[in-house]
Protein backbone atom coordinates (compact mmCIF):
# COMPACT_ATOMS: atom_id res chain seq x y z
CA UNK A 1 0.00 0.00 0.00
CA UNK A 2 1.53 3.31 -1.07
CA UNK A 3 2.73 5.59 1.68
CA UNK A 4 2.72 3.13 4.54
CA UNK A 5 2.97 -0.48 5.57
CA UNK A 6 1.27 -2.07 8.55
CA UNK A 7 2.77 -5.13 10.20
CA UNK A 8 0.60 -8.03 11.29
CA UNK A 9 1.67 -7.77 14.93
CA UNK A 10 3.85 -10.89 15.12
CA UNK A 11 7.56 -10.05 15.43
CA UNK A 12 9.89 -11.81 13.04
CA UNK A 13 12.57 -13.78 14.87
CA UNK A 14 16.00 -12.26 14.46
CA UNK A 15 18.32 -14.36 12.34
CA UNK A 16 21.02 -13.72 14.92
CA UNK A 17 21.03 -15.58 18.22
CA UNK A 18 17.96 -14.64 20.29
CA UNK A 19 18.78 -11.72 22.61
CA UNK A 20 19.35 -12.75 26.20
CA UNK A 21 17.00 -11.56 28.91
CA UNK A 22 19.97 -10.08 30.75
CA UNK A 23 20.94 -7.78 27.88
CA UNK A 24 17.39 -6.95 26.77
CA UNK A 25 15.29 -7.38 29.95
CA UNK A 26 11.55 -7.88 29.69
CA UNK A 27 9.55 -4.86 30.76
CA UNK A 28 6.60 -5.00 33.14
CA UNK A 29 4.37 -3.48 30.45
CA UNK A 30 3.18 -4.63 27.04
CA UNK A 31 5.71 -4.29 24.19
CA UNK A 32 6.39 -0.76 22.98
CA UNK A 33 4.45 -0.39 19.73
CA UNK A 34 6.69 1.42 17.23
CA UNK A 35 5.98 3.13 13.91
CA UNK A 36 8.94 3.83 11.60
CA UNK A 37 8.89 6.80 9.21
CA UNK A 38 11.67 7.22 6.67
CA UNK A 39 11.62 7.78 2.93
CA UNK A 40 14.54 5.35 2.53
CA UNK A 41 13.42 1.73 2.35
CA UNK A 42 16.82 0.41 3.46
CA UNK A 43 16.76 2.67 6.53
CA UNK A 44 13.41 1.24 7.59
CA UNK A 45 14.61 -2.32 7.01
CA UNK A 46 17.71 -1.68 9.11
CA UNK A 47 15.67 -0.26 11.98
CA UNK A 48 13.15 -3.08 11.82
CA UNK A 49 16.02 -5.57 11.97
CA UNK A 50 17.35 -3.92 15.13
CA UNK A 51 14.04 -4.50 16.91
CA UNK A 52 13.34 -8.03 15.65
CA UNK A 53 13.40 -10.75 18.28
CA UNK A 54 13.24 -8.32 21.22
CA UNK A 55 10.15 -9.10 23.33
CA UNK A 56 9.86 -5.59 24.79
CA UNK A 57 9.35 -3.84 21.43
CA UNK A 58 7.19 -4.40 18.38
CA UNK A 59 7.31 -2.60 15.03
CA UNK A 60 3.66 -2.24 14.02
CA UNK A 61 3.89 0.02 10.97
CA UNK A 62 6.09 1.86 8.49
CA UNK A 63 5.63 5.05 6.47
CA UNK A 64 7.64 6.57 3.65
CA UNK A 65 6.00 10.02 3.82
CA UNK A 66 4.77 12.35 6.55
CA UNK A 67 1.15 12.43 5.43
CA UNK A 68 0.41 8.82 6.32
CA UNK A 69 2.06 8.79 9.75
CA UNK A 70 -0.84 9.94 11.91
CA UNK A 71 -3.32 7.44 10.46
CA UNK A 72 -0.87 4.56 11.03
CA UNK A 73 -0.18 5.73 14.59
CA UNK A 74 -3.91 5.84 15.33
CA UNK A 75 -4.72 2.54 13.65
CA UNK A 76 -1.88 0.68 15.35
CA UNK A 77 -2.18 2.43 18.74
CA UNK A 78 1.52 3.26 18.63
CA UNK A 79 3.56 4.24 21.69
CA UNK A 80 6.57 5.55 19.79
CA UNK A 81 7.38 7.10 16.42
CA UNK A 82 10.92 6.94 15.03
CA UNK A 83 11.17 9.37 12.15
CA UNK A 84 13.65 10.94 9.77
CA UNK A 85 13.68 14.72 9.42
CA UNK A 86 13.32 15.12 5.67
CA UNK A 87 10.44 13.27 4.05
CA UNK A 88 7.86 13.88 1.33
CA UNK A 89 5.94 15.90 0.46
CA UNK A 90 8.44 18.80 0.75
CA UNK A 91 11.61 16.94 1.77
CA UNK A 92 12.47 19.65 4.30
CA UNK A 93 11.75 19.33 8.04
CA UNK A 94 8.60 17.20 8.06
CA UNK A 95 9.85 15.04 10.91
CA UNK A 96 10.38 18.03 13.21
CA UNK A 97 7.03 19.61 12.31
CA UNK A 98 5.33 16.26 12.74
CA UNK A 99 6.78 15.93 16.25
CA UNK A 100 5.47 19.40 17.15
CA UNK A 101 2.00 18.58 15.84
CA UNK A 102 1.92 15.24 17.66
CA UNK A 103 2.82 16.99 20.92
CA UNK A 104 -0.61 18.61 20.73
CA UNK A 105 -2.69 15.79 19.25
CA UNK A 106 -0.95 12.75 20.78
CA UNK A 107 0.71 14.00 24.00
CA UNK A 108 1.43 10.49 25.31
CA UNK A 109 3.29 9.47 22.14
CA UNK A 110 7.08 9.35 22.21
CA UNK A 111 9.00 10.65 19.18
CA UNK A 112 12.62 9.98 18.28
CA UNK A 113 14.07 11.96 15.39
CA UNK A 114 16.80 9.88 13.79
CA UNK A 115 18.78 12.15 11.51
CA UNK A 116 21.91 12.51 9.44
CA UNK A 117 22.01 16.22 10.37
CA UNK A 118 23.95 17.37 13.45
CA UNK A 119 22.04 20.63 13.29
CA UNK A 120 21.40 22.53 16.52
CA UNK A 121 18.50 24.41 14.89
CA UNK A 122 16.62 21.16 14.32
CA UNK A 123 17.17 20.08 17.92
CA UNK A 124 16.00 23.43 19.27
CA UNK A 125 12.81 23.17 17.23
CA UNK A 126 12.21 19.59 18.40
CA UNK A 127 12.55 20.45 22.09
CA UNK A 128 11.03 23.93 22.13
CA UNK A 129 7.68 22.67 23.45
CA UNK A 130 9.29 20.42 26.07
CA UNK A 131 11.86 17.65 26.32
CA UNK A 132 9.58 14.93 27.67
CA UNK A 133 9.04 11.96 25.35
CA UNK A 134 11.42 13.31 22.72
CA UNK A 135 14.78 12.18 21.38
CA UNK A 136 17.27 13.37 18.77
CA UNK A 137 19.84 10.85 17.58
CA UNK A 138 22.34 10.92 14.73
CA UNK A 139 22.32 7.94 12.39
CA UNK A 140 26.07 7.82 11.91
CA UNK A 141 26.72 7.81 15.67
CA UNK A 142 24.64 4.75 16.48
CA UNK A 143 27.15 2.07 17.38
CA UNK A 144 25.05 -0.90 18.52
CA UNK A 145 21.61 -2.35 18.99
CA UNK A 146 21.48 -1.65 22.71
CA UNK A 147 21.81 2.09 22.11
CA UNK A 148 18.64 2.15 20.01
CA UNK A 149 16.72 -0.12 22.39
CA UNK A 150 17.61 2.01 25.38
CA UNK A 151 16.62 5.18 23.54
CA UNK A 152 13.28 3.65 22.53
CA UNK A 153 12.52 2.59 26.11
CA UNK A 154 13.55 5.94 27.58
CA UNK A 155 11.49 8.08 25.19
CA UNK A 156 8.45 5.77 25.24
CA UNK A 157 8.45 6.08 29.03
CA UNK A 158 8.44 9.88 28.88
CA UNK A 159 12.15 10.58 29.10
CA UNK A 160 14.56 12.36 26.77
CA UNK A 161 17.55 11.28 24.71
CA UNK A 162 19.91 13.71 23.00
CA UNK A 163 23.05 12.91 21.06
CA UNK A 164 25.99 14.53 22.88
CA UNK A 165 27.20 16.04 19.60
CA UNK A 166 24.16 18.31 19.53
CA UNK A 167 24.88 19.67 22.99
CA UNK A 168 28.57 20.07 22.21
CA UNK A 169 27.75 22.02 19.07
CA UNK A 170 25.23 24.08 21.00
CA UNK A 171 27.74 25.37 23.50
CA UNK A 172 30.76 25.03 21.19
CA UNK A 173 34.11 25.28 22.93
CA UNK A 174 32.49 26.50 26.15
CA UNK A 175 30.68 23.25 26.92
CA UNK A 176 32.86 22.49 29.94
CA UNK A 177 32.49 25.96 31.38
CA UNK A 178 28.75 26.09 30.90
CA UNK A 179 28.20 22.66 32.38
CA UNK A 180 30.27 23.71 35.39
CA UNK A 181 28.13 26.83 35.68
CA UNK A 182 25.23 24.62 36.73
CA UNK A 183 27.14 24.19 39.97
CA UNK A 184 26.58 27.91 40.59
CA UNK A 185 22.83 27.40 40.77
CA UNK A 186 21.07 27.18 44.11
CA UNK A 187 18.94 24.11 44.92
CA UNK A 188 15.78 26.11 44.18
CA UNK A 189 17.22 27.30 40.87
CA UNK A 190 18.05 23.70 39.93
CA UNK A 191 14.46 22.70 40.74
CA UNK A 192 13.26 25.53 38.54
CA UNK A 193 15.61 24.58 35.72
CA UNK A 194 14.41 20.97 35.86
CA UNK A 195 10.87 22.21 35.25
CA UNK A 196 12.06 24.50 32.45
CA UNK A 197 13.56 21.34 30.88
CA UNK A 198 10.07 19.82 30.93
CA UNK A 199 8.81 22.72 28.82
CA UNK A 200 6.74 24.28 31.60
CA UNK A 201 5.78 27.94 31.62
CA UNK A 202 6.63 30.24 34.53
CA UNK A 203 3.02 30.00 35.73
CA UNK A 204 3.16 26.19 35.72
CA UNK A 205 6.48 26.25 37.57
CA UNK A 206 4.98 28.59 40.18
CA UNK A 207 2.13 26.14 40.80
CA UNK A 208 4.47 23.15 40.99
CA UNK A 209 6.88 24.78 43.46
CA UNK A 210 4.18 26.68 45.37
CA UNK A 211 5.77 30.02 44.59
CA UNK A 212 4.52 33.30 43.22
CA UNK A 213 4.99 33.89 39.52
CA UNK A 214 7.23 36.83 40.39
CA UNK A 215 9.46 34.57 42.47
CA UNK A 216 9.75 32.11 39.58
CA UNK A 217 10.64 34.92 37.19
CA UNK A 218 13.38 35.97 39.60
CA UNK A 219 14.77 32.41 39.69
CA UNK A 220 14.60 32.06 35.90
CA UNK A 221 16.37 35.39 35.38
CA UNK A 222 19.10 34.29 37.79
CA UNK A 223 19.49 30.95 36.00
CA UNK A 224 19.85 32.56 32.60
CA UNK A 225 22.29 35.16 33.92
CA UNK A 226 24.49 32.46 35.50
CA UNK A 227 24.37 30.30 32.37
CA UNK A 228 24.86 33.36 30.11
CA UNK A 229 21.99 32.35 27.83
CA UNK A 230 20.37 35.70 27.11
CA UNK A 231 16.76 36.82 27.45
CA UNK A 232 14.69 34.13 29.24
CA UNK A 233 11.48 35.37 27.61
CA UNK A 234 12.67 33.98 24.27
CA UNK A 235 12.03 30.35 23.37
CA UNK A 236 15.51 29.48 22.12
CA UNK A 237 17.42 30.31 25.34
CA UNK A 238 14.90 28.30 27.39
CA UNK A 239 15.51 25.30 25.16
CA UNK A 240 19.27 25.79 25.39
CA UNK A 241 18.97 25.81 29.18
CA UNK A 242 16.96 22.59 29.00
CA UNK A 243 19.56 20.91 26.80
CA UNK A 244 22.38 22.00 29.08
CA UNK A 245 20.50 20.62 32.07
CA UNK A 246 19.89 17.30 30.35
CA UNK A 247 23.51 17.12 29.19
CA UNK A 248 24.76 17.73 32.71
CA UNK A 249 22.50 14.91 33.93
CA UNK A 250 24.13 12.49 31.51
CA UNK A 251 22.20 13.24 28.28
CA UNK A 252 19.49 10.64 29.05
CA UNK A 253 16.71 11.84 31.32
CA UNK A 254 13.87 9.73 32.61
CA UNK A 255 10.81 11.13 34.34
CA UNK A 256 10.60 11.00 38.10
CA UNK A 257 8.47 8.28 39.60
CA UNK A 258 6.89 10.56 42.12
Amino acid sequence: MAGHRVHNGAPTIDKMSPPSSARYPLRDRPPIRIVLADVAYLARVALRHLFEGVPSVLVVGECDDAKSVVSVIDKQRADLLITDIRMPPSGQDEGIRLAASLRKTHPALGVIVLSTYADVAYALKLFESGCDSRGYLLKDRIRDRQQVLEAAATVADGGSVIDPTIVEDLVSSRVGMRRSRLELLTPRELETLALVAEGRSNADIADALVLTKRAVEKHVNAIFAKLELGDPSHVSPRVKAALLYLADRGVHRTPSTG
